[in-house]
């Protein structure tokens, strides 16, 4: 049940940040690669501004997750909380994300430097929470990849209104609760951001920090 709150928290997380980020910094995914692979076609293709960032979140994305992995594994064998350290670790990285937003937008070019290194700090933040995700709650539904969660809302929906195996219907419907919940969140946090980015611009972004901080605190209830 704890672990079920956390990922509720996690993907209200993932909605918000991707949404501001996508808002604030030009069309910039920070925790939905598939988006930035999308835009970053886009963008070749009209001209616009943004190459660079989109070009430099992957790599950034793939490096803090193998990092993250290194982590998980030396903190597990040390018989350390991975999963509290390593919320931890990108609330930090949020509240960088927003004291930078703060102090360095708006962005005209999310190309420029200060761009940059703010989007960086939204995206390895979004990467520390998609590997602990990964890692550490694996059976839970992911935060950030509505597609293959709302494809197995449908199939696991489909198959308890003609009637599934009776052997077969508890489980269904449990990930279909779980899968409900999910999207549910990440839609709420998407809507969040945007209207609190239209109203107060990256200010919002003190809203992510204080929820990501909810879920290390959470995770380090017994």
């Amino acid at each position: 049940m704890k672990n079920q709150r956390i990922a509720a928290l996690l993907s209200f997380v993932a909605g918000f940040v991707d949404t501001a980020g996508f808002l604030g910094l030009q069309g910039l995914f920070t925790a939905h690669v598939t988006g930035n692979f999308v835009t970053l076609g886009a963008t070749l293709v009209l001209g616009t501004q943004g190459v660079i960032a989109k070009l430099l979140a992957l790599p950034e994305f793939v490096l803090v997750v193998a990092l993250v992995r290194l982590a998980a594994t030396a903190l597990t064998a040390r018989r350390l909380p991975a999963v509290r350290l390593l919320l931890i670790t990108k609330v930090a990285l949020l509240i960088a994300f927003f004291v930078l937003a703060v102090t360095l937008g708006p962005f005209a070019d999310s190309d420029a430097p200060p761009a940059l290194v703010t989007g960086f700090a939204g995206v390895a933040a979004m990467a520390v929470q998609n590997a602990v995700h990964r890692i550490h709650l694996g059976a839970l539904p992911p935060s950030t990849l509505m597609t293959g969660n709302t494809t197995q809302l449908v199939l696991d929906a489909v198959d308890l209104l003609r009637g599934a195996n009776p052997d077969q219907a508890p489980a269904a419907r449990a990930r279909f609760n779980r899968m409900l919940a999910a999207i549910f969140w990440f839609a709420a946090g998407c809507a969040a951001a945007a209207a609190l980015y239209a109203w107060i611009g990256f200010w919002c972004l003190a809203v992510p920090a204080v929820v990501g901080g909810a879920s290390a605190i959470l995770a380090a209830e017994d």
